[in-house]
């Protein structure tokens, strides 16, 4: 009887703390994190933005200028703040998944919990091109988590903003 009771304790203790043990992992990291938006290569750009825009329906937010008049970056407004990042593949860019963006309300409080964490990444930096501040993770398959803020003024700010 002794033994038995013995077990069962050994069992609800073990149960215990590994709920606990979850809990603690779990509050690590505190920041509200969702994805906005992923990063695409695509094959043919024109027939790619022809799908996502006229098929599908999303509307294109904004692009980068090409001073040749290339195709370029393209973001896809897909609902008011989820996105996709559409490039032309290249030959030492293939097409396909290039990272997935991570949104924050603040890169910074992100960038230390995650270091905090374990996970080793640059301070965020103010983008010029988009005034996003971005940061980096690689995962350990090699896939890029871009930790993105959208501060006002943002071009994706402004979209977001801008949604009916």
């Amino acid at each position: 009887m002794k033994s038995l009771r013995s077990i069962a304790l050994f069992a609800v203790g073990v149960v215990v703390g590994s709920l606990g043990m979850q809990s603690l992992v779990a509050q690590q990291i505190k920041t509200n994190h969702r994805i906005n938006h992923i990063g695409i290569r695509v094959k043919d750009y024109q027939q790619s933005l022809d799908y996502y825009t006229k098929t599908l329906g999303f509307k294109e937010a904004y692009r980068f200028p090409s001073p040749t008049g290339a195709p370029t970056t393209t973001f896809l407004q897909v609902s008011k703040d989820t996105f996709i990042e559409m490039a032309p593949a290249a030959d030492d860019q293939p097409a396909g998944i290039t990272h997935i963006g991570l949104y924050t309300d603040d890169a910074a409080a992100s960038v230390a919990e995650f270091r905090k964490a374990g996970v080793m990444l640059n301070d965020p930096m103010n983008s010029a091109q988009t005034g996003s501040k971005l940061s980096n993770i690689t995962d350990p398959n090699g896939i890029r988590i871009e930790i993105n803020e959208q501060p006002s003024g943002s071009l994706m700010r402004k979209a977001i903003d801008a949604w009916k």
